[in-house]
């Protein structure tokens, strides 16, 4: 992977960049220390990076699967306007394998699939670069009106922990549940903000921090395992995550953590929140329990910052996510509004509106 300095300013809101014909995308493993971005010309290259988590939070990783099928279909018809669509399907199944749990990424790829099922002969490149540029708007205005559907249910002011990175470095722009966290922010119903330093990739610290602090909303770090410990000193009323798939029951799959700050929010009774958009939401998927959870390399647990820090001889499990009940969510918030007490019912209900 190549990486570039581009002349824009640097924000979450533009971490996914098409310029000159190509994709840029801000280099989320350097932040906060470097400011770069990788450049993705084909589907290859475009894979990599998500398989490397250069780009991570599912709805970016649909956004950037979008204009990684572009680059691939105008690869593809310029080495052969015969039989690109053969060639093409390599590309789209390299996609597919590059991380297993986001349905965002699974839901882009079946969505140009059905544009190149429509699309007559000739080159396939604008057509799915428009449609790649507008999944990519509309995931940042569905952010927005998501936002402001959460921050609805935050009665009285008060202190919020979340998980991991939902921030515009994860989305279009905006975010889920970072997003519902600036529009509530905005709005006076949130005080402060606790997130969770989220090992072994410490989003929480590198990444949702670093958005906060732009934002100038009063931001604490903490280590993963003090989450209890500050729910039950008091003044927290919400827990704040989105997700990278939702069953057809409501089970959420998030990032490894979710389900102990679940549970402890029932303990302590604090309320918890899943932000995420529809088409994380996986129709097909019955319960959590059919929801495929990547193991990655033991080695991001044993090591820190590219130093080890594990005993020699130790192993480790390393999932990536987790998977929330949903008799422990309080509400799920999309972009068509509020799912309280989600099961599959008010699940399917929602996803016909």
């Amino acid at each position: 992977m190549q990486s570039v300095t581009l002349d824009i300013p640097i924000n979450a809101n533009a971490a996914i960049v098409w310029q000159d014909q190509t994709l840029f995308l801000l280099d989320q493993r350097a932040l906060p220390q470097q400011e770069i971005f990788i450049r993705c010309d084909d589907a290859q290259s475009t894979a990599d990076a998500i398989r490397a988590m250069v780009v991570r939070g599912a709805p970016a990783i649909g956004i950037t699967a979008a204009y990684g099928i572009a680059l691939a279909a105008r690869q593809r018809f310029a080495q052969s306007p015969g039989n690109w669509r053969e060639l093409l399907e390599g590309d789209l199944q390299l996609l597919a394998e590059s991380r297993p749990t986001a349905v965002n990424l699974f839901w882009a790829i079946a969505h140009c699939r059905e544009l190149l099922d429509a699309h007559s002969d000739g080159d396939p490149f604008p057509v799915l670069l428009a449609e790649a540029q507008r999944i990519h708007a509309d995931d940042r205005a569905e952010n927005f009106r998501m936002g402001d559907f959460g921050a609805s249910l935050i009665d009285a002011p008060c202190a919020v922990i979340t998980h991991c990175n939902t921030g515009g470095l994860a989305t279009g722009g905006h975010g889920t549940a970072l997003g519902v966290i600036r529009s509530a922010f905005a709005q006076g119903r949130i005080s402060e903000v606790f997130a969770d330093e989220t090992r072994p990739w410490l989003q929480g610290a590198r990444l949702t921090a670093w958005e906060l602090v732009r934002d100038n909303i009063p931001v604490k770090l903490m280590a993963d395992g003090a989450a209890a410990a500050r729910m039950a000193a008091g003044g927290i009323g919400w827990v704040i995550v989105g997700s990278d798939r939702i069953a057809a029951n409501g089970d959420v799959a998030n990032k490894i953590g979710t389900y102990s700050l679940a549970v402890a929010a029932k303990y302590h009774g604090v309320k918890f929140m899943v932000a995420a958009p529809t088409s994380t939401i996986d129709p097909n998927t019955a319960c959590g329990a059919d929801i495929p959870i990547e193991t990655r390399d033991s080695a991001e647990l044993l090591s820190c910052g590219g130093r080890v820090i594990a005993a020699d001889g130790a192993g480790a499990w390393n999932p990536v996510f987790d998977v929330t009940p949903a008799a422990l969510v309080d509400a799920i918030v999309t972009e068509k509004g509020i799912i309280e007490q989600p099961d599959a019912g008010k699940i399917a209900a929602h996803l016909a509106t």
